[in-house]
């Protein structure tokens, strides 16, 4: 299995930039993907940006042109940067990654974005 530990995390100015980091650790060899996503105050978990073993990426319309996924795979980590952060970006973020042929989801402990206006 995978363990997530996310950081990074913080209070921002609109305009500002952050840049999220996620270390795996465990059996990180049967990652097939890792992702971010967030959660808002009352509002369902929505994917942010995704990465695959194989390098394709995926990222929400919300955040295209603004957020970078991206991964050290010899420290296992992976980052988002952030840029151009908007207050509506202000969510708990959460680092997943899909294991093993099965595809089970692990998840982070999350870290908080305040984006102030």
């Amino acid at each position: 299995q995978v363990q997530l530990v996310e950081s990074g995390g913080g209070l921002v100015q609109s305009g500002g930039s952050l840049r999220l980091s996620c270390a795996a650790s465990g059996i990180v060899s049967s990652i097939s993907a890792l992702g971010w996503y967030r959660q808002a105050p009352g509002k369902q978990r929505d994917m942010v940006a995704t990465l695959t073993r194989g390098g394709s990426t995926n990222y929400a319309d919300s955040v295209k042109g603004r957020f970078t996924i991206s991964r050290d795979n010899a420290k296992n980590t992976v980052y988002l940067q952030m840029n151009s952060l908007k207050p509506e970006d202000t969510a708990v973020y959460y680092c997943n990654a899909l294991w093993g042929t099965a595809k089970q989801g692990f998840w982070g402990q999350g870290t908080q974005v305040t984006v102030s206006s």
